[in-house]
């Protein structure tokens, strides 16, 4: 039971910094974490990909360093 509550809230912290890194809704990613855990990861990764996507443009290209 303790390490499915520790999972939860660090996977709240982990989608909280990682939103704020994004500029996701911070708040909204982090009761989401804590709620369904690291299931949000593929929901997350698309979401971040999708905000980038139209912060930049659909045929513009992006260089990550």
């Amino acid at each position: 039971m303790l390490t499915i509550i520790l999972v939860s809230v660090l996977s709240g912290v982990f989608f909280y910094v990682e939103s704020l890194k994004a500029g996701l809704a911070a708040k909204r990613w982090a009761a989401a974490g804590c709620v369904l855990g690291p299931l949000l990861l593929p929901m997350f990764t698309i979401s971040r990909h999708v905000r980038m996507r139209r912060d930049t443009g659909f045929n513009n290209v992006v260089l990550r360093a």
